[in-house]
């Protein structure tokens, strides 16, 4: 048992140092520098959010076509991912609730329910999980 939690933690540890490489570097870099300071007053998911994403809608492309945790990335959606996709999503989900104006997760899941059509089940997964970790 705990030797399978080590290989599932030791590939999350590998996913949470290479997470969003691509950022760091063109296409993708300066396309994102511009997206991180659009988006800091930017409301999630506000009209104003979705035209600064529209506006660098290339470079999003193209970070969704190489980071597999985006639902994006499968033509699926969230059900061509795997766990680990799912649970590195997540923490990407905090991670930019936390970048935009009065940001916050349970805005992320509400706003992400609807956007990628997450059945009930993995909605209250993600929920307990938010809950758990106390964020």
């Amino acid at each position: 048992m705990r030797a399978r939690l080590q290989v599932f933690t030791s590939a999350l540890t590998v996913r949470a140092a290479r997470h969003d490489a691509s950022k760091l570097q063109e296409p993708e870099k300066s396309g994102y520098d511009q997206l991180t300071i659009a988006l800091k007053d930017c409301e999630y998911g506000s009209d104003a959010y979705r035209a600064a994403l529209a506006s660098l809608r290339p470079v999003i492309a193209h970070h969704y076509e190489h980071n597999t945790h985006h639902p994006e990335h499968y033509p699926n959606g969230i059900a061509g991912m795997s766990l680990l996709d799912i649970v590195e999503m997540l923490c990407d989900w905090k991670a930019a609730s936390e970048r935009t104006k009065q940001g916050s997760i349970a805005q992320s899941l509400a706003h992400n329910r609807e956007r990628f059509g997450v059945d009930p089940q993995l909605a209250a997964i993600f929920e307990n999980t938010v809950r758990e970790l106390g964020w």
